[in-house]
Formats: structure tokens, sequence, C-alpha cells
């Protein structure tokens, strides 16, 4: 296990910005949850609390409180001696993980009431996937499907619900990178995520739910049947 590489320091470095007018361990927490998100930081990998406080330009107190933040959401671990590393999921953290998006996405569509429903976010995630498919950009295909989904919870209109579920679908990005080829596991779901908006644009929330609860099933036995300790 090694410290992450130069690449996400240059992504991090992005959020300087942002961070310099509040500086807070829960800003530095969130964009580093968001490059998570993203994929570019690997299970495993240690983070160097030298290297990323300066590429985000804050105080290594701050960043020790985001790491804290992020080790009490799971993202994290941190190992006595050896420092704070990504963690690395577990086959009963897949099933639980899948157990709360099942839990909460489909309730969001089963409490929609009459449309129309705010759906522009899902079509955007849409159009993401269907690019980053094009370009053969599969960590963005990846980090597409993870927006949809956040946007189908979204419909709740809750923000305790989009705070569980940015948490809950950041790990879940932890468990794609187990994928060997992610174009055959990303690929077919482009297609559902295009028919359950699809389905929701014709008001059928009933249905949207039905086909999201097989997809859900499917998604979860594809990441367990390939997970390092499924025996």
């Amino acid at each position: 296990m090694s410290a992450q590489p130069a690449p996400e320091l240059a992504e991090l470095a992005a959020d300087r910005a942002v961070l310099a007018r509040s500086g807070t361990a829960e800003r530095v927490a969130a964009a580093l949850r968001e490059r998570i998100t993203q994929g570019l930081f690997r299970p495993g990998v240690r983070l160097s609390e030298e290297h990323i406080g300066r590429a985000l330009g804050v105080s290594r107190n701050t960043l020790r409180e985001a790491f804290r933040l992020l080790t009490h959401e799971r993202l994290l671990v941190h190992r006595l001696n050896r420092g704070t590393f990504v963690r690395v999921l577990d086959s009963e953290d897949i099933v639980d993980i899948y157990h709360v998006r099942s839990l909460v996405e489909c309730a969001a569509l089963r409490g929609l009431g009459a449309p129309p429903h705010p759906l522009e976010p899902i079509r955007a995630s849409v159009r993401d996937g269907l690019e980053a498919a094009r370009r053969g950009d599969w960590t963005a295909c990846g980090t597409a499907d993870i927006h949809f989904h956040q946007a189908l919870a979204a419909l709740a209109g809750s923000r305790r619900t989009d705070d569980l579920m940015r948490g809950v679908l950041a790990e879940l990005r932890l468990a794609f990178h187990v994928m060997d080829d992610p174009r055959r596991f990303h690929e077919p779901y482009l297609t559902r995520n295009r028919e359950i908006l699809a389905t929701l644009e014709d008001g059928d929330a009933e249905g949207a739910e039905r086909m999201l609860g097989f997809y859900l099933e499917d998604s979860r036995r594809q990441l367990i049947e390939v997970y390092p300790d499924r025996a």
C-alpha cells in the first residue's frame, strides 16, 4: 500500500479556492468525499497529511478533523503508527450498502406524488453517463451512475436523506474498484438508467420503483460474485 500519486493531488488543488473561503473540516471532508466518489482514491491508499494539506491549503489540524469525519462515515480508517488509509470494503459491507440503498432509493420513488417531478438532475446524470461511455471513460461513467442514484434519492426532498446517500454512495464507489472489466459492469446500467428515467417521465413511479428493485439486486449480486472475500 503506497501514498497517493500526484494526479489526485492536482485534482485536490482545484478545490483550494473554495476551501480558502472557509477552511472548515466539514468542507475539507466534503471535497475528499467527492474525490472518493469520483474514483480518484483507491481502497488501501495511504493519505499523506503533508501532501493533501499542501494541495488543499489547510492546516494539519483541520485535515485531521476531516479525516476523523470521513472515518466516522466508514470511508477512511486510521491505523496506529501507520497513518490514515482509504477503507477496503468486504462483502458484508456490500450487502449492507445495498440494503440501505434499497430502503432509501425505492422509498424515494414510492413516496412520489403526482407529476411533474424534478427530473433534470436525473436527465443530466444519464447524459453524462452516455457521454462518458462514448469516450470510453468508464471511471467517469461510474461517477455518472452514482450521481444518477443520488438524484433518485433526492426526489425524497430530504436534506438528511441526501447527506446519508452521499456517504453510502461514496462507499459504493470503493467497491467499484474490484471490477476487472468496468465496461462490462457499467455499460448495461446505462440502458437501465434511461429506462427508469423514461418511466418516471411517463409518470409511472410505481413502475420505476419496481424496475429499480430488480436493478439494485442485479448490481448487488454482480459485485458480491467478484468480491475478494466472498468465500
